[in-house]
Parts: C-alpha cells; sequence; structure tokens
C-alpha cells in the first residue's frame, strides 16, 4: 500500500520536473541538485556506419547538478566503503598468514 502511493508522488514529481524544464525552467531540490536545460550549439558530425557527414542542428538538452552537500555525502560514503574493504582485506591477509 504504501510502495503503491510512493511509486504515485514520485511519478507526479518527475511529471511536474519534466512539464517545467519543456517550459525551459529549472527547478532546485536544496540539499539535493539543480534540474535544468542546456543549449548544445550546432556543428557538424559524422555518422559512423557510412562516414557521411551530417549536420546537428541547434538542439536544448536537459541536464542535473549535484549539490555540494550531495557530493560530499556520496565522497564520505565511498570513503567509509573503501576504508572497511581495507580493514576487511587486512584482516583476511592477516588470517592466511601463519603465526609463529
Amino acid at each position: 500500500m504504501v510502495q503503491s502511493k510512493v511509486r504515485v508522488v514520485v511519478e507526479q514529481l518527475l511529471d511536474l520536473v519534466s512539464e517545467s524544464l519543456a517550459e525551459g525552467n529549472s527547478i532546485e531540490i536544496r540539499g539535493f541538485g539543480t534540474f535544468g536545460t542546456k543549449v548544445r550549439k550546432a556543428r557538424p558530425a559524422r555518422n559512423p556506419k557510412t562516414g557521411e557527414v551530417v549536420f546537428l542542428p541547434t538542439r536544448t538538452i536537459p541536464g542535473f547538478k549535484f549539490s555540494a552537500e550531495l557530493k560530499n555525502a556520496i565522497i564520505d560514503i565511498a570513503k567509509a566503503q573503501a576504508l572497511s574493504e581495507q580493514v576487511h582485506n587486512a584482516e583476511s591477509a592477516a588470517e592466511v598468514i601463519p603465526q609463529n
């Protein structure tokens, strides 16, 4: 029951984010990040299958920028996991080495 309610709320949030980005707005969720759009310049490109030069027009793409808080939280978790793995590996190595 709760899972289905969460799914509905998340889908509604994503729909609102999509609509807002389509209108050219940006959305900031404090402590998480900012959804926005970026304009890519027109440029020539190459079809990798045929080698033919094609022209890509100017286009707008969605983007996301992480907040400093979220970046730091991810870095802290990664450091803790790496430290835990090092301790585990050191303990495993100590068990393998025969003690005199």
